[in-house]
C-alpha cells in the first residue's frame, strides 16, 4: 500500500513477467541464476538455421566434392614429400623423372592400340597383282618404311598364292586366315607363314615398329613359297620326299 495525500492505496499486483523479475532480484547472490533448458535452444536455434534464407550461397555438391578432392591431393602430395628424401623438390625430381621415362617408351613403342574384335581384310578394294605389291614393298624398303614394307609384302605372298591356284581369291580374307590355308598346301612352311601373319598383324593393327629384319624374312619367304611345290591331296610327307628324291 502507498500514501498519497494522506489516503492509504492499494498498488495493483504487477504483470506476471516484471513479477518474476522483480523475484529475480530479490534473491540473494548464493542462489543460481534461473536459465532456459539447453535441448529447447538447441532445437530452437536448429530450425532457425535450417531456413533457406542462411542456405542461399552454399557452395554446390560438385563444388563441395571438388574441395574435399584437392584436400585429397594436397595431403597426399604432403605425405609424399616428408616421405621422400629431399622434400618437396625430390618429389618433383622424382616425377620429372617417371615422366620423362613415359615418354621415352611412348617414342619409342607408339601408342598402344587394342586389336579390333573384327580384323580387317588383308586386301584394300583395289585389286593388285603380286608384282605391283612386290614392287610398292620394295619402294616402302628403299625409304626405310618398314611398316609399309611389311603391310605390302605379306599382300604380295597371298596374291601370289591366289595366282597360283594354292588359294581361292577371296574377299574379306585376313593375314591369318591366308597363312593358315596356304599352310596345307604348303606345310613345309606353316610356321613361317603364321609368323608372317603375325607379324602383318602386329604392324597393321597392333601399332608395332617393324624393323628391317622383320621385312627382310618376309621377302624370303615370298621367295621360296614361288619355287614350293604343293602337297598332294592324301600324301604322306615321307611318300612326298622319297618321290622328289
Amino acid at each position: 500500500m502507498t500514501v498519497t495525500g494522506g489516503v492509504l492505496q492499494a498498488v495493483p499486483a504487477l504483470p506476471t513477467a516484471a513479477d518474476t523479475a522483480v523475484r529475480l532480484l530479490a534473491r540473494g547472490d548464493d542462489e543460481p541464476p534461473v536459465t532456459l533448458p539447453r535441448d529447447p535452444a538447441r532445437e530452437a536455434a536448429r530450425r532457425e538455421l535450417s531456413k533457406q534464407m542462411y542456405h542461399e550461397n552454399d557452395p554446390s555438391w560438385l563444388q563441395r566434392a571438388l574441395e574435399t578432392f584437392w584436400d585429397w591431393v594436397d595431403d597426399l602430395l604432403d605425405a609424399a614429400s616428408t616421405a621422400t628424401p629431399g622434400g618437396a623438390l625430390g618429389l618433383v625430381v622424382i616425377v620429372v623423372a617417371v615422366l620423362a621415362v613415359a615418354a621415352a617408351l611412348w617414342w619409342r613403342l607408339g601408342t598402344p592400340r587394342r586389336r579390333p574384335v573384327t580384323v580387317p581384310a588383308l586386301f584394300d578394294d583395289r585389286p593388285r597383282s603380286a608384282a605391283e605389291h612386290r614392287a610398292a614393298a620394295e619402294a616402302h624398303a628403299a625409304q626405310g618404311h618398314w611398316n609399309q614394307a611389311v603391310q605390302e609384302r605379306m599382300r604380295a605372298v597371298v596374291r601370289a598364292l591366289e595366282e597360283r591356284a594354292l588359294l581361292d581369291p577371296r574377299p574379306g580374307r585376313t593375314a591369318d586366315e591366308a597363312a593358315a590355308e596356304a599352310g596345307r598346301a604348303l606345310p613345309a612352311h606353316t610356321d613361317r607363314l603364321r609368323t608372317a601373319a603375325r607379324d602383318f598383324d602386329d604392324v597393321t593393327y597392333g601399332g608395332r615398329t617393324a624393323s628391317e629384319g622383320t621385312y627382310r624374312r618376309l621377302a624370303a619367304l615370298d621367295g621360296d613359297l614361288e619355287r614350293a611345290k604343293p602337297a598332294l591331296a592324301g600324301t604322306h610327307p615321307d611318300a612326298r620326299q622319297g618321290a622328289t628324291g
